[in-house]
């Protein structure tokens, strides 16, 4: 479903300039499987709508994006999230599993070379985010961002890493992720484990958002009179936000997930947050209302290969 000519846009965001990375935008998963607590009311009553970058009806499949996020702030350039990499074992994960892509391609199209990366954020430890963290060099994993300090969730890394036996060994394919794509880092001397809050710079902050994993992070910018936050897996779809208490089925403490996405949501509406998912498909980023109790859906974002200012429509 991705037009060629919008996997790189841009916005700016006060004095951020904010790139878009999309590497696919596909349907996924059945609606129904992905998020059990959605009724399938939900999706009909919303399709004019939700279809199609966000649900297929035909099949009744959620449609998600992956992507990434350059931000070029404060002289740097920081890549929030780093896809599902090339040519990884990943058994039993459907489109993950031996993927292909041209991320590198992508970034250099964005004007961005591996070498120039100053900050890579890993929001969390899932295999959709931590990919491109590292290529194979001769039969072996490195860095794919030599110069870079990798931030990564304390909570995530201690969850996922051998201290735990790689998530307490629930999936075997979670000790794969984290050799190939997280223990390189740690080997490189380029990883940082933080935890709670971490200021990336003067318009930057990461903050702990924890549910969908241990050590879920939200991306906090606040610059001249513009605000964002890039959410990672706190949302996968549009219907989460007028359903808040509504998890995808990847959510390892679910109650805390909520916790954590309506206390993001609230805030994303009292402050004008530009609220920027890592799945969501379109125009990849909106705002966010207060509806009562709950909330309502804002203008989405405007983004292209050329714009700049306001990211509203």
């Amino acid at each position: 479903m991705t037009n060629e000519n919008e996997r790189v846009q841009s916005m700016v965001l006060g004095h951020v300039e904010v790139i878009r990375v999309v590497e696919w935008h596909e349907p996924f998963l059945p609606a129904s499987g992905m998020f059990p607590g959605v009724a399938a009311g939900v999706w009909k009553d919303n399709e004019d709508w939700l279809a199609p970058d966000h649900w297929e009806p035909g099949r009744d499949l959620a449609v998600l994006a992956l992507q990434s996020w350059v931000l070029r702030s404060a002289g740097r350039t920081v890549v929030v999230d780093t896809g599902a990499g090339n040519g990884r074992e990943r058994p039993g994960m459907g489109p993950f599993h031996r993927s292909r892509s041209d991320f590198p391609g992508l970034l250099a199209k964005a004007g961005v070379r591996p070498q120039d990366v100053d900050v890579v954020v890993n929001t969390h430890l899932h295999v959709d985010h931590v990919g491109w963290n590292t290529v194979d060099a001769d039969g072996q994993w490195v860095p794919t961002f030599p110069n870079a300090q990798y931030l990564i969730p304390a909570a995530d890394d201690f969850h996922y890493g051998p201290d735990n036996a790689y998530g307490n060994g629930a999936q075997e394919v979670d000790r794969l992720i984290y050799e190939d794509s997280i223990a390189p880092v740690h080997q490189a001397g380029q990883a940082v484990l933080w935890d709670g809050l971490h200021r990336i710079d003067e318009h930057l902050t990461l903050e702990s958002a924890p549910g969908h994993t241990p050590g879920s992070s939200v991306l906090r910018l606040a610059s001249g009179s513009d605000r964002a936050v890039f959410v990672g897996d706190l949302l996968h779809s549009p219907v989460q936000i007028l359903h808040p208490r509504c998890n995808s089925n990847a959510c390892l403490a679910p109650e805390q997930a909520v916790a954590s996405r309506r206390r993001v949501l609230g805030r994303a509406a009292d402050e004008h947050e530009l609220l920027v998912p890592a799945h969501f498909g379109g125009a990849g980023a909106l705002e966010v209302r207060r509806d009562g109790d709950g909330f309502a859906l804002g203008p989405w974002a405007a983004a292209g290969p050329e714009r700049s200012g306001s990211a509203f429509e």
